[in-house]
């Protein structure tokens, strides 16, 4: 079932950030979507054993960084490695918006969010954000598409 699942649903591939003070990190997320338009909410579903996980709970900002077709190493350096190990930012360039929260500028676009709401569902918990800034950075690019062979 898992399999027809993965096949049939299209997801972006995102890299969701956070910083609580000097702590840093973002992971790999596909499971990323709007969820209201007044106000402009957007869910993220993230496992509770990820640590980005407590760092989001804790700063209640969280920026969603839309990769670019050509961004799928990028995508894996944020998804295999744990942040709690390796610092996954360094060597890059970031910046910071309204959150303070990461915002990788070679990503296609960025969302910047504040934490309104939080959900158990599953073995994930859903982060429902307001984004208080939001742009495309790079519009001749195409958003990444995620397929489980990029992945796994």
């Amino acid at each position: 079932m898992q399999e027809v699942i993965f096949d049939a649903l299209v997801h972006g591939v995102y890299v969701v950030t956070t910083r609580v003070g000097e702590k840093i990190n973002g992971m790999t997320a596909a499971w990323v979507s709007q969820v209201s338009l007044h106000p402009p909410l957007v869910v993220v579903s993230i496992a509770p054993s990820r640590y980005s996980h407590d760092l989001i709970r804790e700063s209640g900002v969280m920026a969603v960084n839309v990769l670019t077709s050509e961004q799928v190493e990028l995508g894996k350096r944020f998804g295999y490695k744990s942040g709690r190990k390796v610092d996954k930012c360094a060597g890059l360039a970031w910046i910071t918006k309204a959150t303070g929260a990461p915002i990788l500028p070679q990503a296609y676009a960025y969302l910047d969010l504040k934490i309104v709401s939080t959900f158990p569902a599953g073995d994930h918990t859903l982060f429902v954000g307001e984004v208080v800034e939001a742009k495309i950075l790079h519009p001749q690019a195409r958003p990444l598409v995620f397929k489980k062979s990029d992945f796994f």
